[in-house]
């Protein structure tokens, strides 16, 4: 219940990043925290399994404006970059399965959604607001962050994932 009413009084601070299309570096090779989680088809999914390439880990809810504002544009991106090494995982917080599946008929996503129904992984990463968007480095650090609502097929934000690939360090 801690982690709703912080980020539910954070939502502001993330909607009025609505306009601004950067990512904030995070110095410090700072490691990501490790999760293991289902996506909405029962499969295992855990951070480790993704070392050596770049991941895009976004969190979010059905509840929150700036979230359902942000999928379609992740979506977009997912199928700009799926054959190109870099991965694409949304966490949703605290919902299940028949909540996320009903979203998903105004809001399809492509690339895995995975649950965090205790919201104990959340607790775990510097969440600021919802939607809150990481960028993992191949060598499992935290890269960018990016609080509120992007258009993550932006050229500009794909490249800087992209160039992740050939950084040997951020």
């Amino acid at each position: 219940m801690k982690h709703i009413i912080r980020l539910v009084l954070c939502w502001s601070l993330a909607s009025a990043a609505l306009a601004e299309q950067t990512l904030t570096p995070i110095p410090g090779n700072l490691m990501a925290p490790e999760f293991s989680l289902q996506d909405t088809h029962g499969k295992l999914h855990r951070l480790s399994d993704y070392r050596g390439k770049p991941v895009i880990i976004n969190f979010w809810t059905t509840w929150c404006p700036p979230c359902r504002e942000e999928l379609p544009s992740m979506n977009r991106a997912w199928h700009k970059i799926k054959e190109e090494g870099v991965a694409m995982l949304a966490i949703n917080m605290g919902e299940d399965e028949d909540t996320i599946f009903i979203f998903s008929a105004d809001y399809p996503t492509d690339f895995p959604v995975l649950m965090d129904r205790s919201g104990e992984v959340i607790e775990q990463w510097p969440v600021k607001g919802l939607p809150t968007t990481f960028v993992i480095a191949p060598d499992g650090t935290i890269a960018y962050r990016a609080i509120g609502s992007r258009e993550w097929d932006a050229r500009d934000l794909l490249d800087t994932v992209r160039a992740l690939k050939e950084s040997p360090s951020h």
